[in-house]
């Protein structure tokens, strides 16, 4: 390993936003250390290192920060989904990412890293703030009393406090970001983890021109949807500050499912009705509120949904070309 360059461990770098932020740091000559139990699905990683490591097993993570002294750790290795699948796997989710936080948190401690990046998430926001679709955008402080999301929002804010605890008790420098729906391409779009953006891409891709794309619910839940160069961009910066505290990084812009079809079908150039079906629909609306974040990094996410939206459906339109699973054109 060189030692003139900048050292960074990417635990979760075979997933969506762990291979971005790969690719964000090589772009700026780190040497990066990737690891994660496969390998990113749509592109191959440039990680100067990439191992398979499983890091619910104590050893594995102490493999992973091995020589990790003075480096940074961006800790984004989750097992998680969209809603559907947390819904349905609370048990497994809690157990295998609190065994994971609670391992990398204590390999990182011993290797003596110069700064460890934890990837929470808004769904640790209490549900008596999300019940209506006009929902008043959430600040950090407003993650207090605690009533988060049902397993998955449960152990993000248990780690959130983890790493609090070691910054405390061990000087261990810590950082914690609450995505708020990042979304983008190279990113899973179907199988049961994918988010919103993606799924409705892929349901609008392989609809014919006045077809019918199925939606759960009636659709008026809102959320606002964080472009993945964005979301990278403000880790990166988090990392460079002297901020502790958990910090929300997300978009402003609240939207109904309803209108995110809209906006999808129009950039396919396709008529769409929506048939509304029983299915998982999480919180009625969840929204950022960024001022700590403009505060504290002097920027804020700045890609609009539209253009974000254009290149995620433009990737997964081609990805479903490839593999002849596209709709045909109308003749």
């Amino acid at each position: 390993m060189r030692r003139d360059k900048q050292r960074v461990i990417v635990a979760g770098a075979g997933g969506f936003i762990g291979h971005h932020l790969v690719l964000a740091l090589k772009a700026d000559g780190c040497w990066v250390r990737g690891v994660d139990l496969k390998y990113p699905e749509f592109a191959s990683t440039p990680a100067d290192e990439f191992e398979l490591i499983d890091l619910r097993r104590w050893e594995q993570c102490e493999r992973a920060l091995r020589g990790a002294r003075g480096a940074d750790v961006y800790n984004l290795a989750a097992n998680m989904g969209g809603i559907g699948f947390i819904e349905r796997n609370k048990a497994v989710i809690m157990h295998d990412n609190v065994l994971i936080n609670t391992h990398m948190l204590e390999a990182a401690r011993q290797a003596g890293v110069a700064r460890f990046l934890y990837t929470s998430s808004a769904c640790v926001y209490p549900i008596y703030r999300q019940q209506s679709p006009d929902v008043t955008p959430l600040r950090e402080e407003d993650a207090y009393p605690a009533d988060p999301e049902d397993g998955y929002g449960w152990e993000k804010l248990f780690s959130e406090r983890q790493c609090r605890h070691y910054s405390e008790d061990h000087g261990l420098e810590t950082r914690v970001v609450r995505f708020h729906n990042i979304f983008g391409p190279l990113g899973t779009y179907d199988g049961g983890r994918e988010k919103s953006p993606a799924a409705i891409c892929r349901k609008v891709a392989q609809a014919t021109d006045g077809g019918e794309i199925e939606i759960w619910g009636d659709g008026t839940q809102t959320r606002s949807y964080c472009y993945v160069d964005d979301a990278v961009e403000g880790i990166r910066r988090l990392m460079r500050t002297s901020h502790r505290d958990p910090l929300n990084l997300g978009q402003e812009r609240l939207i109904s499912i309803n209108e995110l079809v809209d906006i999808v079908a129009g950039i396919a150039g396709k008529r769409v009705r929506r048939r509304h079906v029983p299915g998982a629909l999480g919180v009625r609306g969840r929204t950022s509120d960024n001022t700590r974040l403009r505060a504290v990094l002097g920027w804020e996410p700045h890609v609009s949904l539209e253009d974000g939206l254009r290149h995620t459906y433009r990737w997964i339109d081609e990805q479903l070309r490839a593999h002849g699973r596209r709709a045909p054109a109308a003749a």
